[in-house]
């Protein structure tokens, strides 16, 4: 692994591409995914796996409500994330009660109970410190001259290290032949102008796909108008640059806590201690070896 492959994901800012050596590049590019307007109908889902052709994996029956997929892997690059509110005693117990169950549920929901319904479609963030890269042993992990981050299936030798260093848990290792696999942002699709499936088939423009820049100042918008209507809880995710991971490339507004979503509260690319762990071990083993050459030339007096 070069060096510049290693410390790459530490510099470079907001603009990673540069970091990676792109002299000459488009604007960095991402997803702006706006939960309050998510209906949970998974037509991202379907579109990712449609076009990237990904292995079906949501047959089986659950038992977790209408998430059929359960979390992001290797065989569902999205993933639309249902949070149901707790069942509350106040609604239960006049279900027995004809005609006052949905006046005392109507009254829960208008006075901002806990049985609002949160939906989310999670997928990978294409970190701007991606600690995937700096792991990889194969270079199978790259940075696009868009800002994102690629998996090559044919040079990923399996060996899973990317797995733990990801904050996010998003990299999966497919189990019938071990490689990883995520989002690539449809990275095909850039190539040819055209914008990543998931952000097409999205009905109620959920999932915004953009220049990073300009996702942000739209997301900052967005928020104030919530904020303004009285969604205090109201927060985005990942936008910030100076973060644990320096930004995402795709980010999120959140109607309440990161952790309500399943998500880390505060990311931190795991490997931002590696520089100084090599620094250590140089030094270390140039003092190893200067040791052993006074041996060698005091045995030899």
């Amino acid at each position: 692994m070069g060096i510049s492959a290693l410390f790459g994901s530490f510099v470079g800012g907001s603009d990673p591409a540069s970091a990676t050596g792109y002299a000459d590049h488009p604007p960095r590019v991402g997803f702006f995914t706006d939960t309050s307007v998510c209906i949970g109908c998974k037509a991202c889902e379907v579109a990712c796996k449609e076009w990237n052709h990904v292995p079906e994996d949501g047959l089986n029956f659950t038992g977790m409500s209408f998430d059929n997929t359960l979390g992001l892997s290797a065989d569902s690059w999205r993933h639309v994330a249902f949070i149901e509110p707790p069942r509350q005693a106040s609604a239960l117990s006049v279900s027995e009660q004809p005609g006052r169950r949905d006046r005392d549920v109507s009254r829960n929901i208008k006075a901002g109970s806990e049985l609002r319904w949160l939906m989310s479609s999670d997928v990978c963030k294409h970190c701007t410190h991606a600690a995937c890269l700096d792991v990889c042993p194969t270079g199978a992990l790259f940075r696009t001259e868009f800002g994102t981050v690629v998996v090559q299936e044919d040079v990923c030798n399996g060996c899973g290290y990317c797995v733990p260093a990801c904050p996010y848990g998003v990299i999966d290792q497919r189990k019938d032949d071990g490689r990883v696999w995520k989002c690539t942002l449809c990275y095909d699709r850039l190539g040819d102008g055209m914008e990543p499936a998931c952000a097409k088939a999205c009905p109620t423009a959920s999932i915004q796909f953009g220049p990073l820049d300009e996702l942000r100042d739209r997301a900052s918008l967005r928020l104030e108008q919530l904020q303004a209507g009285g969604d205090t809880e109201a927060r985005l995710y990942g936008h910030d640059p100076n973060d644990g991971v320096g930004g995402d490339g795709a980010f999120f507004l959140l109607l309440g806590a990161p952790e309500v979503y399943g998500l880390p509260p505060d990311p931190v690319v795991t490997t931002s201690d590696l520089p100084a762990m090599w620094g250590r071990a140089a030094l270390a083993a140039a003092g190893l070896l200067a040791g052993v050459a006074a041996m060698f030339v005091g045995a030899h007096r």
